[in-house]
C-alpha cells in the first residue's frame, strides 16, 4: 500500500490512517501515516514487561528534522495544543507490507525511515536510509520520552527520569521503575547533544482522544538530541535504537529476521489480492504469549483489549486454524481446558495469582465448536487421542454444568433450552452495563446461546461415538428436544425471524445479528426455507459492508452514530452500531444456506472487496471492532480487532478458496459415517 500527497494534503486528512506493529508479546507500536500520534497509544514503543497484562508507554515518538544552513524542514508532524508542526509537508510517500515505510524529500536529500520491533523483545529499531545529492546537512533526531500506562496521558510523576550518558546515546532510569534500564542510542558515529535534554515538550494534542470525551493533552520528555551530519553524494545507514533489554543489540539482524518473518506471513496464501496478503500479518498481531499461563493466548483487539475467552473461541479458527498455525491454536484449547471451572471456561484471565473470570454463557460452548473445527482442519485420526485424553472431559463436564445448572444462572429449562443471567449479569456478547444500567438485557434464552447448546450437543453426539462413550445416546436424545423447542419456540411467523430472547415474561422481537448462528453454525435446527429467510432480513434491516449492525433501523431504541462520551457510546453499543465479527458468520450462511452455489459465492466474493477497502483506510492491514450503523459508516472502537479479521479469514479461507469441500472430507474421514 502506498500514499502519495494526495493522500494527506491536510493534517486532519493525514491522520485518517494508521499502522501497527506488534512482537508476540503484548508490546506493539503505531501512529498515522504522516507520524502526527492522534491518540494516546500510539508510539514508537509501548512496551510489555509482563504479557499481556503490564504494559508501558516508553517512547511515544522521535521527532525529525533537517537542518539545511540556516533553515529547518521538519519531517515528524506534531500537534500541540496552540499549532501543528507540518512535517507531512516534507512527506514524498508513507509505505506500508506490514513495514511502516516513510519517505522524506527536502532539497534533494531523501531519507528513507523504516520502524521495526524485535519479535518477543521490548526492543524498537528506526531505520534511517539517507541520500544525498549535492546537499549538505544535519538530520536532527529528538526522542519524546514517557512512562506510563498506555491508556492514560502524562502526570508528572510520568516524566521524570535518571539519565546517563553512553555511548552514542542515553540510559534512562523512569523514577517510578527505577530498576528498569531503558537504552537510547544509535549504531554509527553520531553527536549526542545535552544542550536541550532534560525538557519537556509543549502539550501534545490528540485528536481522537478529544471526540471521545477523553484527556487528549499531555507533554513528553526529552532526554537530550542526536546529531546525524549529511555531506554532499552520500549515501548511509544509521539505526536508532530503544530498548529494554541487556543483551547488545544487533539492528541490521533483528531487522533482517523481522523482514523474512513478516514476509512468510505475506505468502500465507498463493492468492495476491488485498486480503491474502495485508490479513494474516494484521491477525498475527493478536496471537501473543502469556506469562501467566506460559502459552499462547488471542488478545481481543488493539489498542487497549486483552484477551478475552469468548472473543477467543471465536477468531481462533480464522487467526490460527485458516492461516496454518494449527500448533498455535492446539496450545490455546490446552491451555483453556486447564481452566475450566463449573463447566466455564474463562471469559478473562488476570495476572499471576488471580483468579480468572468466568462471566458468560458462550465461551463454553464457542470452545466446543472450536475443538471440533480443530479436528477437521487437522484432519488427522491420531488427533482424536489427544481430545479424548486432553479435552474431551473438559467438554463432557460443560455438558454436564449447563444441565445441572451453574454460575450466572445458567441452565437447562423443561424445554431443554439454555437459559441464563439475572439481575445486573450480562453474559452474551452484548454486555454493556454502565451506571446500574443494563443497556440490552437478554435474560431468559438468548437465540444464539441456543443455536450454539444445539451445535455443542451434536459435536458431543459424534465424539461419543466415536469413543464408544455410552453418553451419545443423551446427547443424541436431548439434541432432538432442543431442536424441537427452538423451532416451536424462537420462529416469529409475523416476522419471519427468530426471537432474540425468550423470557417467562418477554419475547424479544428485536431485529438483532444474534439469529444468523441458527445458519451458519456447522449444526442447525431450520429448514432451508426459514435460514433464507433470516437471512434476507438481515441483508434488508442490518447489513452493512463493514458489518452488522447490531439493532435494524425501525426500533425505536436504534443508535445510528457511536460517538461522544463514553456513557453516551455505551448506550450505542449494542443498540444500533455495527460489528465487524458477524459479518463472517452471514457470509458463510449465504453460501451454507444455498449449496455454496456459484451465486451465492460471488455475493459472498463481493462482499469481501468492500471488507478490502476498509483494509486499506484506517488501521491498515486490520479490521475494526465497530463501525457507525449510518453512512459513512465509520470505523469505531478498538482500530483492530481480533474476531473481526479472523471471522474474515475464516470465510475467505472456508468459502471462497472452497476449503469448505476438505472439510466435508475431514468429517468422512475422522468419523466414517453420514454426518
Amino acid at each position: 500500500m502506498r500514499f502519495s500527497k494526495n493522500s494527506y494534503p491536510t493534517y486532519e486528512r493525514g491522520i485518517e490512517k494508521e499502522w501497527m506493529l506488534s512482537n508476540g508479546r503484548s508490546a506493539f507500536s503505531g501512529s498515522t501515516i504522516i507520524g502526527a500520534n492522534s491518540r494516546k497509544y500510539h508510539s514508537i514503543l509501548i512496551a510489555s514487561l509482563k504479557s499481556p497484562d503490564e504494559r508501558y508507554m516508553i517512547l511515544p515518538k522521535v521527532s525529525e528534522k533537517l537542518l539545511i544552513g540556516e533553515k529547518e524542514y521538519p519531517l515528524t508532524t506534531t500537534k500541540y495544543e496552540d499549532k501543528v508542526i507540518k512535517g507531512y509537508e516534507n512527506l514524498e510517500s508513507f509505505n506500508y507490507n506490514g513495514i511502516p515505510t516513510y519517505t522524506y524529500l527536502v532539497n534533494g536529500i531523501k531519507i528513507i525511515k523504516e520502524v521495526f520491533l524485535e519479535r518477543e523483545k521490548n526492543t524498537a529499531i528506526i531505520k534511517y536510509k539517507i541520500e544525498s545529492k549535492k546537499t549538505s546537512g544535519d538530520l536532527i533526531l529528538t526522542p519524546f520520552m514517557s512512562f506510563r500506562d498506555p491508556g492514560e496521558v502524562s502526570l508528572e510523576e510520568n516524566l521524570k527520569f535518571k539519565r546517563e550518558i553512553i555511548d552514542y546515546g542515553f540510559k534512562l532510569n523512569p523514577e517510578l521503575k527505577k530498576d528498569l534500564n531503558i537504552r537510547l542510542f544509535l549504531d554509527k558515529e553520531c553527536t549526542v547533544s545535552e544542550e536541550k535534554g532534560e525538557l519537556l515538550t509543549d502539550k501534545v494534542y490528540y485528536d481522537v482522544d478529544k471526540t471521545t470525551g477523553d484527556k487528549y493533552l499531555e507533554k513528553y520528555y526529552i532526554p537530550g538530541e542526536f546529531k546525524i551530519s549529511i555531506k554532499p553524494y552520500s549515501l548511509k545507514e544509521i539505526h536508532f535504537v530503544c530498548t529494554l533489554e541487556e543483551e547488545e543489540i544487533d539492528p541490521i539482524n533483528i531487522i533482517k529476521k523481522e523482514t523474512k518473518r513478516i514476509e512468510n506471513l505475506r505468502n500465507t496464501f498463493e492468492e495476491d489480492r488485498i486480503l491474502a496478503k495485508a490479513l494474516p500479518i494484521g491477525g498475527d498481531h493478536f496471537i501473543v504469549h502469556r506469562d501467566s499461563t506460559d502459552s499462547k493466548t488471542i488478545l481481543a483487539g488493539y489498542p487497549w483489549f486483552l484477551d478475552w475467552g469468548r472473543d477467543t473461541m471465536i477468531a481462533v479458527v480464522g487467526l490460527t486454524m485458516s492461516t496454518g498455525r494449527l500448533d498455535d491454536a492446539k496450545d490455546i484449547l490446552k491451555t483453556f481446558s486447564r481452566y475450566e471451572k463449573n463447566g466455564l471456561i474463562p471469559n478473562m484471565f488476570p495476572d499471576f495469582g488471580k483468579e480468572p473470570l468466568y462471566n458468560t454463557v458462550d465461551a463454553s460452548l464457542w470452545y466446543i465448536h472450536a475443538i471440533y473445527t480443530y479436528l477437521l482442519y487437522k484432519n488427522d485420526i491420531k488427533e482424536l487421542d489427544f481430545i479424548y485424553k486432553e479435552l474431551y472431559p473438559t467438554m463432557k463436564k460443560i455438558i454436564k454444568a449447563y444441565k445441572e445448572g451453574t454460575d450466572f444462572s445458567i441452565k437447562i429449562e423443561e424445554d431443554s433450552l439454555i437459559s441464563a443471567g439475572s439481575g445486573l449479569d450480562q453474559v452474551t456478547w452484548m454486555d454493556v452495563r454502565v451506571n446500574g444500567i443494563v443497556v440490552t438485557p437478554r435474560h431468559g434464552k438468548p437465540v444464539e446461546i441456543n443455536a450454539l447448546w444445539y451445535n455443542a450437543l451434536k459435536i458431543m453426539e459424534l465424539l461419543a461415538i466415536k469413543f464408544k462413550d455410552p453418553d451419545f445416546k443423551e446427547y443424541k436424545d436431548l439434541g432432538e428436544k432442543v431442536k424441537e423447542s427452538f423451532n416451536r419456540e424462537f420462529w416469529s411467523e409475523e416476522d419471519k425471524y427468530l426471537y432474540d430472547a425468550l423470557s417467562d415474561t418477554l419475547k424479544d422481537n428485536s431485529i438483532r445479528p444474534n439469529a444468523v448462528y441458527a445458519v451458519s453454525l456447522p449444526f442447525t435446527m431450520l429448514d432451508k426455507e426459514k435460514e433464507k429467510m433470516i437471512l434476507d432480513k438481515i441483508y434488508e434491516e442490518l447489513y452493512t459492508p463493514f458489518g452488522l449492525r447490531s439493532l435494524d433501523k425501525n426500533n425505536k431504541d436504534y443508535k445510528p452514530y457511536y460517538e461522544g462520551e463514553l456513557f453516551k457510546r455505551d448506550m450505542a453499543y449494542h443498540q444500533g452500531t455495527a460489528w465487524s465479527f458477524p459479518l463472517g458468520a452471514y457470509l458463510t450462511g449465504v453460501c451454507k444456506a444455498n449449496d455454496y452455489s456459484k451465486d451465492s459465492l460471488e455475493f459472498v466474493d463481493e462482499c469481501l472487496k468492500d471488507m478490502e477497502e476498509h483494509i486499506k483506510d484506517d488501521c491498515l492491514y486490520g479490521i475494526a471492532e465497530i463501525f457507525d450503523g449510518e453512512f459513512p459508516n465509520k470505523a469505531r472502537g478498538c482500530y483492530n480487532q481480533a474476531w473481526g479479521v479472523g471471522e474474515i479469514l475464516r470465510v475467505y479461507y472456508e468459502d471462497i478458496l472452497g476449503n469448505y469441500k476438505n472439510l466435508d472430507k475431514a468429517r468422512e474421514n475422522l468419523f466414517g459415517f453420514e454426518v
